[in-house]
């Protein structure tokens, strides 16, 4: 099996946009699990692997202090959304975790498009137990 590194650089949405289109390219294209390495040069960031979201939270002016957080898809047991409104500037996405009773809180910058990265979560956490529902509910005969 070859390895492969990925080195992923810039800030803000357009590029974790980028950098999730190259997660989910290499996954359908079978190639994910040879990525060993992962490097980057941007402050926070969240990155959905084949199966797990790997959240990295820098601190501090120089970014020294790195807190990384890794958290598989099917233990999230539910996430909600709050997007920005008229007086709050920004976003907010929560997530719940099996067996943790605070959720994972992370606000984003108003222009960041939460309702999509909602609905990549939404594919990753619960994309195969939808799939298996509809398959069932296509399978019930019909009177």
């Amino acid at each position: 099996m070859k390895k492969l590194g990925l080195a992923l650089s810039g800030g803000g949405f357009r590029a974790s946009l980028y950098h999730l289109g190259l997660v989910r390219f290499l996954r359908d294209a079978s190639l994910l699990s040879q990525v060993t390495h992962i490097a980057s040069v941007s402050g926070d960031m969240w990155i959905f692997t084949g199966h797990r979201l790997i959240m990295i939270d820098k601190e501090g002016l120089t970014g020294s202090k790195v807190t990384y957080h890794s958290v598989l898809y099917r233990s999230i047991t539910q996430f909600s959304v709050e997007t920005a409104g008229s007086f709050d500037a920004d976003s907010e996405l929560k997530i719940w975790v099996s067996g943790v009773g605070t959720p994972i809180t992370k606000e984003f910058k108003r222009g960041t498009d939460v309702v999509g990265i909602q609905k990549y979560l939404a594919f990753c956490a619960f994309g195969a137990a939808i799939k298996k529902t509809n398959s069932a509910r296509r399978q019930v005969p019909t009177q």
